[in-house]
C-alpha cells in the first residue's frame, strides 16, 4: 500500500497498529466479565453502571431477559439458511436501535454503522454459524427443540460470524487485499479514511459481547460460559494472527512446517470448528469436560486440514471461484504449500529462487506465476490430494475411538462431525 493518508506505509506499522486495538477492545470487556463471574444468583440483571443513558428524548434499552424477545418462526426443515440470515437481520436492527438510546450515536454514525455491518457480516457461506444450529439440533433433538431454542442457537452462530467480520476486517488490512467474498474488501471502500475499518474492526467485536448480553442474560450461569468461551476464543485466534503476522519479519527458513501449524491452530481452529460445537454444547447444557477435550481435539484436527486446503485453493483456484484473490505468495505467508515446497521438496536451485521472489513479488506477476508452477513441479497437487485424503480417514477414525465414545455418552452424536466434515471435504472455494 500507499501513503498514510490512503494507506498503510508498510505492513508492521498497520498490523501493529491494528492488534493493539483489538487488544484493548478485548481488554474492555473484562471488568463487565469480571462482574458477572463474581454474581450469586441465577438470574442476571442489569449493572446500575452499564445500563446506558436517558435523555429526554430517548429511553434507556436494557438488557432483556429472553422470554420477552420475540424471536421469528425457524424454519429449520425447509428454510435453514433463510432463516438464519432472519436472525442476523434482528440483530443488526437490535443494535442500530440501541446505539442511538442508549449511546447518543447521531444518526450519520448510525447510518455508517448499519452499511459497514451490512458490507461485512453478511455474504460468507456461514458454515461456522450454521454449525452451531445443526449441532444444538443434533444433540437436543429434533422433535424435542423448540422455536426460541433454535433462534438462540442462530444468535451464537451470528456471534461467530460477527467475530468472523471483525477478524476478516482486521486481516484485509494486515495482508493488503482487495476483494473478500466477491466484493472489495470493506476498507478499500472507503478511499483514504481506510483507517476507519479499524475502529470499524473493533466495533464489530464490541457487538458480540452485547448480543450475548442481551439474549441471554435472563440466566447469568450461562451467559458467564458463553462469555468465557467467546473470549478464550478470541484471544487464542489473536495469539494465533500474531504469530502470522510476524512471519513479515522473519526469515524463509524460520517458515517451518511446524510453524504453520501452530499459526492454524490458534488461528483458524479454536474459533473456526471448536467455537460452533463448544457453544451448541453448552446452551445444550453438556458439562462433561471430557466431552470438550475430545471435541476440541477432533476439531482441531479439522481446522488443520481445513487451513490446509485454504491454502491450497488460494493458490490454484481462481478469484471467480474463491471469491477473493489469493495472496499468499506475494504477502510471504507461513503456508502449507510453501513449508512444504522450502523445507521438504524444493533443490538448492529451487529455494534460491524462493529466497529471491517469495513475498517480495506482486500478485500476478512473472515471479508469483513462476512460483506456483513450481509447487505442481514438485508434485504439490498430488501431495495434498494424499493429505486430503488421509486428513478425512483420520477424522473419521475417531468416531469409533476413546474420544468418539465419550461423547456419545454425554449426548453429543457423531453425526455433529460428520457434518462439518461434510460441509468442508474436498470444497472449491
Amino acid at each position: 500500500m500507499t501513503s498514510s493518508s490512503s494507506s498503510c506505509t508498510s505492513n508492521s506499522s498497520c498490523w501493529v497498529g491494528t492488534l493493539a486495538a483489538f487488544a484493548a477492545g478485548s481488554l474492555a470487556t473484562a471488568a463487565y466479565f469480571q462482574l458477572l463471574a463474581n454474581k450469586k444468583t441465577s438470574k442476571a440483571t442489569d449493572f446500575p453502571a452499564t445500563v446506558g443513558i436517558q435523555t429526554a428524548t430517548t429511553t434507556s434499552i436494557k438488557a432483556t431477559a429472553s422470554s420477552s424477545i420475540e424471536y421469528p418462526h425457524y424454519d429449520y426443515k425447509n428454510d435453514p439458511k433463510g432463516s438464519f440470515t432472519k436472525i442476523c437481520d434482528m440483530l443488526i436492527e437490535e443494535i442500530l436501535r440501541e446505539l442511538p438510546a442508549n449511546y447518543e450515536l447521531p444518526p450519520r454514525e448510525t447510518d455508517w454503522l448499519r452499511k459497514m455491518l451490512e458490507h461485512t457480516v453478511k455474504g460468507g457461506k456461514m458454515n461456522r454459524g450454521l454449525m452451531v444450529v445443526e449441532s444444538g439440533v443434533a444433540i437436543i433433538g429434533e422433535d424435542a427443540i423448540t422455536n426460541d431454542k433454535l433462534c438462540q442457537l442462530a444468535v451464537l452462530g451470528w456471534a461467530i460470524e460477527w467475530l468472523q467480520a471483525w477478524l476478516l476486517v482486521a486481516d484485509d488490512i494486515m495482508d493488503s487485499s482487495v476483494t473478500r467474498r466477491g466484493q472489495p474488501c470493506w476498507y478499500k471502500t472507503i478511499g483514504d479514511a481506510w483507517y476507519i475499518a479499524i475502529n470499524d474492526a473493533v466495533t464489530i467485536e464490541a457487538f458480540v459481547y452485547k448480543i450475548i448480553k442481551r439474549h441471554f442474560c435472563y440466566d447469568s450461569d450461562l451467559q458467564l460460559k458463553l462469555m468465557d468461551l467467546m473470549m478464550e476464543t478470541t484471544l487464542q485466534t489473536e495469539l494465533g494472527q500474531l504469530s502470522d503476522t510476524l512471519c513479515d519479519v522473519l526469515a524463509l527458513q524460520d517458515l517451518t512446517p511446524e510453524r504453520w501449524h501452530l499459526i492454524v491452530k490458534y488461528k483458524t481452529s479454536f474459533y473456526s470448528f471448536y467455537l460452533s460445537v463448544a457453544f451448541a454444547m453448552t446452551l445444550a447444557g453438556v458439562s462433561d469436560q471430557k466431552a470438550y477435550d475430545s471435541a476440541r481435539d477432533i476439531l482441531i484436527e479439522m481446522g488443520v486440514y481445513f487451513q490446509a486446503q485454504d491454502d491450497f485453493l488460494d493458490c490454484y483456484a481462481t478469484p471467480e471461484v474463491l471469491g477473493k484473490i489469493g495472496t499468499d505468495i506475494a504477502d510471504k505467508k507461513c503456508g502449507w504449500l510453501f513449508t512444504k515446497a522450502y523445507h521438504q521438496l524444493a533443490n538448492d536451485t529451487q529455494k534460491a529462487f524462493l529466497d529471491e521472489h517469495y513475498g517480495k513479488c506482486k500478485v500476478g506477476s512473472p515471479e508469483e506465476i513462476k512460483i506456483k508452477e513450481l509447487y505442481t513441479e514438485l508434485g504439490l497437487k498430488e501431495i495434498y490430494a494424499e493429505y486430503e485424503q488421509d486428513s478425512y480417514d483420520k477424522i473419521m477414525a475417531l468416531k469409533n475411538s476413546a474420544s468418539g465414545e465419550t461423547l456419545k455418552a454425554a449426548g453429543v452424536p457423531w453425526t455433529v462431525f460428520e457434518k462439518f466434515l461434510a460441509k468442508v471435504y474436498k470444497r472449491s472455494h
